[in-house]
């Protein structure tokens, strides 16, 4: 990955998790950040940890106009990286799943990037990049997330369309992360948490689940990659090609 001195990046769920390990990998490589997301005292504390290269942008990625706000904030052409990390995630059965959960999700993590990317194309620097998060059920479904997976494949639809569209002036990449020990998790009980993560972690090729940090580290190479556009990129462990089932 090259370095990003003199360069500007707005992470959008930048406060925590994923967004928050995308942010210290990008002032590490001396870029300055932009991060945007909806609770204050974790975006206050995310700025104070990175310094003088970070400052902060209240967002609630489900309002529209708040997109609006933010981007006609920022002076033309003065962002050079945008990644979309924010979501609202909805898990459970399909037959009994309530319809507005999965609004909720499919505003957050689908239309808040799709309105992200509109709104953000006059603020973006000639030969920029977008990187968008979607997640491994968009190919490899599991029991009880038909929904999750279906956001994730319109996550991944949309990055290869924008590629195409945005090319050459911007390149448009997606992040496909499998399970991820984040914030994300936090609404399940600590013990119901930890057997999730571990008896996932069993399943995979690699196993364990992964770090923050590490899918951080594949949305920075595919922003700074010169010729990387269009692509879906799978850090996952080894989802992929796990075997659900035992060996015969």
């Amino acid at each position: 990955m090259q370095d990003l001195f003199g360069t500007t990046s707005l992470i959008v769920g930048g406060s925590s998790g994923i967004g928050r390990a995308m942010a210290g990998l990008v002032v590490a490589r001396g870029g300055e950040v932009i991060l945007a997301a909806r609770r204050r005292q974790m975006l206050d504390r995310a700025v104070e940890e990175l310094g003088a290269a970070a400052r902060a942008q209240m967002l609630d990625v489900t309002d529209p106009a708040a997109i609006r706000r933010l981007a006609t904030s920022l002076a033309p052409a003065s962002v050079d990286q945008l990644f979309v990390t924010a979501a609202t995630l909805a898990h459970g059965p399909f037959a009994s799943q309530p319809i507005d959960a999965v609004q909720t999700m499919f505003q957050s993590k689908f239309w808040g990037a799709y309105a992200l990317c509109q709104a953000m194309l006059p603020r973006m620097r000639a030969g920029g990049s977008i990187t968008l998060v979607s997640g491994v059920l968009s190919r490899r479904p599991a029991a009880n997330c038909a929904a999750l997976g279906a956001a994730c494949a319109a996550i991944e639809a949309l990055a290869r369309g924008l590629a195409l569209e945005l090319g050459p002036g911007l390149r448009v990449n997606c992040i496909a992360p499998g399970m991820v020990r984040s914030a994300l998790h936090d609404n399940l009980p600590d013990a119901r948490r930890q057997a999730v993560f571990s008896a996932t972690g069993a399943s995979l090729p690699a196993g364990r689940i992964g770090k923050p940090c590490e899918i951080a580290q594949a949305a920075v190479m595919a922003a700074t990659n010169g010729y990387m556009t269009g692509a879906v990129i799978d850090i996952d462990g080894g989802h992929m090609v796990r075997q659900y089932a035992s060996a015969v």
